[in-house]
């Protein structure tokens, strides 16, 4: 309702992700919560403020900080829901880095949850495919080449080599 490209996203991030939990051999059972939680990702930003959320420049320090509330606002909102409960695992830690620099907890390895690892490569390759009020889209070599730079930081580099191969 507030942001035209966020549907499209989600979209194909939903789809990327599931064909990418399937070559990593995630179980079928598990599927469904994959598909929940990767539509579900960036529910949080409805508590965001359209000032920063549509901001076609760079945001500031303390804009980056409201933004990186998203996920505690998607765990906020949808905590109580017993059937998401399994599905909370992307909303909630998909900006989560191997290296352990990432928010809102700062998990390191594989504390953070297999799905949020696997979503997190395939939502950075998605936002920087697609053009941004604030940028324009990357080449398909230049976002591979940035991935490929970023395994064993932010992403899990097991997941960095299936994705890789499966692109």
């Amino acid at each position: 309702m507030r942001d035209q490209e966020t549907e499209g996203h989600t979209q194909r991030v939903t789809e990327m992700t599931i064909e990418l939990a399937r070559a990593y051999g995630v179980p079928e059972e598990e599927i469904a919560h994959i598909r929940r939680g990767a539509l579900l990702h960036d529910i949080g930003k409805m508590g965001i403020p359209d000032s920063i959320l549509l901001k076609s420049g760079e945001l500031t320090e303390e804009e980056r900080e409201i933004m990186r509330m998203h996920p505690v606002l998607a765990y906020r909102m949808l905590s109580d829901i017993s059937f998401l409960r399994k599905a909370m695992e992307i909303p909630y830690y998909h900006h989560e880095h191997w290296d352990g620099s990432g928010y809102p907890f700062g998990l390191k390895g594989e504390k953070i949850p297999l799905a949020a690892r696997l979503f997190a490569i395939v939502d950075v390759w998605d936002a920087l495919r697609s053009d941004r009020p604030y940028r324009k889209a990357w080449s398909r070599a230049e976002v591979i080449e940035y991935i490929r730079s970023l395994s064993g930081k932010q992403f899990d580099p097991h997941i960095v080599e299936i994705f890789l191969k499966m692109i």
